[in-house]
């Protein structure tokens, strides 16, 4: 069962994405949340967990779907597949970096760094040895 329906997400998120598109960043998405949470919801019943931090949860996901639509991939390859630097005659364009000046040796992450505002407080980022 997945974790987020297409009118969950379009109550979290206000942005124009069909419900084909929504469906195939899905699952991506919610591997990605279920890699950074331990697998929680696959361990515990998402629809008897406290609704506070399931709401949370599912407004992580929706934005991680929102970060895959705007970048227009889904693997660590495709997301940083853009040259740093390129040049066309007398012309040259750099990418700039938010961390290096030259803009080297940066990349971006395959998980939103928005989704960690949401899940931050709830404990589904606990990464201590757990007994199950």
């Amino acid at each position: 069962m997945p974790y987020l329906t297409y009118e969950e997400f379009k109550q979290l998120i206000d942005i124009e994405l069909e419900e084909e598109q929504f469906n195939k960043l899905l699952p991506k998405a919610s591997a990605i949340l279920d890699n950074v949470t331990n697998h929680f919801y696959a361990k515990c019943d998402i629809e008897k967990d406290n609704p506070w931090r399931v709401h949370k949860f599912k407004q992580a996901l929706a934005t991680q779907i929102e970060y895959f639509h705007e970048l227009g991939a889904t693997t660590f390859e495709s997301i940083n597949n853009a040259p740093q630097t390129f040049q066309a005659g007398r012309t040259s364009v750099s990418n700039a970096s938010r961390y290096k000046p030259n803009g080297a040796n940066e990349s971006k992450p395959l998980i939103a760094d928005d989704a960690f505002i949401y899940l931050e407080g709830t404990g589904l980022l606990f990464r201590g040895v757990a007994i199950w």
